[in-house]
């Protein structure tokens, strides 16, 4: 991705490089019945936005891009990965990053063992980096369980926009936090600087999650690469659904009464695409898209005006972009 300074670009690029390395030798390590399970999602690629953004925000402190920043992205990562793993199982899903999911080419034990053991490889290299980030991410992972099994257990009786905003709050924005406080700390960061860089994070990852949840209703197969209604053929109801079964009206009745759980028939998924385009759930969601950047260019303010100040800017208005 192209950060918008070409010496940025270069530093950053080279950093990845060098998170990939760790990433892959660390997870080579073991016994080869091991290895091929965790090298599984690790090989298949990925954004690698996490470990970018711990690259990024280290930028703020005296030692940026240093091996300790670099460990820490790599513990960002692997946990990340192994949340993937989880997810999948929870999920029963058949595709992970274009490949088959663990749980798939394999089996549901295989898959959960695969991320404990990525969760393993992270605790050494938090064990290397010291206390404080042990700690840290112990908070970390109780905060991305919590979401889990918030998103597990259901909305119940409470309100089900803010469940949502909860969850993806707990399972989303907290790891993208995580990765801009280790950063910052790992490069010897303000306190200042280094709560602004997990306001933007946190901020950042509520944009990544709507957006990605609004491509899936919204977008066309071929602008996407995915097929419009996934989420609700699984019976997923995410926030743009939300809003639209909120909503007081013919149409909300409607939506109401059609989703009441996975929509299976083509005709039906259609329909309800169809229905959601004319309710107010679009615009409510992009509504909360332009808050929570208004929340990253806030965090952004406190930061130094800079060459990476400036990259995170953009990379924000790139998430926000992509719901086209």
């Amino acid at each position: 991705m192209d950060l918008g300074d070409e010496a940025l670009n270069a530093a950053i690029g080279t950093g990845l490089a060098r998170v990939e390395t760790l990433l892959l030798g660390e997870l080579n390590k073991g016994e080869d019945f091991v290895t091929d399970k965790v090298l599984h999602l690790a090989e298949a690629g990925g954004k690698r936005f996490r470990p970018m953004f711990a690259l990024l925000a280290s930028n703020y402190g005296q030692t940026p891009l240093s091996d300790d920043v670099v460990k820490a992205a790599v513990v960002v990562e692997m946990t990340h990965l192994a949340t993937l793993y989880h997810d999948d199982v929870m999920d029963e899903a058949d595709k992970r990053r274009g490949v088959p999911s663990a749980n798939a080419r394999w089996n549901n034990s295989v898959a959960i063992l695969a991320g404990d053991i990525l969760l393993s490889h992270a605790s050494r290299l938090m064990g290397e980096l010291g206390a404080p980030t042990v700690l840290h991410f112990a908070d970390t992972f109780g905060v991305l369980v919590t979401g889990q099994m918030r998103e597990t257990i259901g909305a119940g009786q409470s309100n089900a926009v803010d469940h949502y905003m909860k969850v993806i709050s707990e399972k989303t924005g907290i790891l993208i936090s995580s990765a801009g406080y280790l950063g910052g700390m790992h490069s010897g960061a303000s306190e200042e600087h280094i709560k602004a860089l997990q306001a933007y994070g946190s901020a950042i990852g509520m944009v990544f999650q709507i957006v990605d949840d609004f491509i899936d209703i919204f977008s066309e197969s071929k602008d996407s690469g995915k097929t419009p209604g996934t989420d609700l053929r699984e019976g997923v109801f995410t926030l743009p659904v939300l809003y639209a079964l909120e909503e007081d009206s013919a149409i909300g009745e409607e939506l109401r009464g059609l989703l009441t759980g996975p929509v299976e028939d083509e005709e039906t998924v259609a329909h309800v695409i169809d229905l959601l385009r004319e309710s107010t759930g679009r615009e409510r969601a992009l509504a909360d898209v332009a808050f929570y950047l208004s929340e990253a260019e806030k965090a952004l303010e406190v930061l130094p005006e800079n060459a990476t100040t400036a990259a995170l800017r953009s990379l924000a208005q790139f998430a926000a972009s992509r719901v086209g």
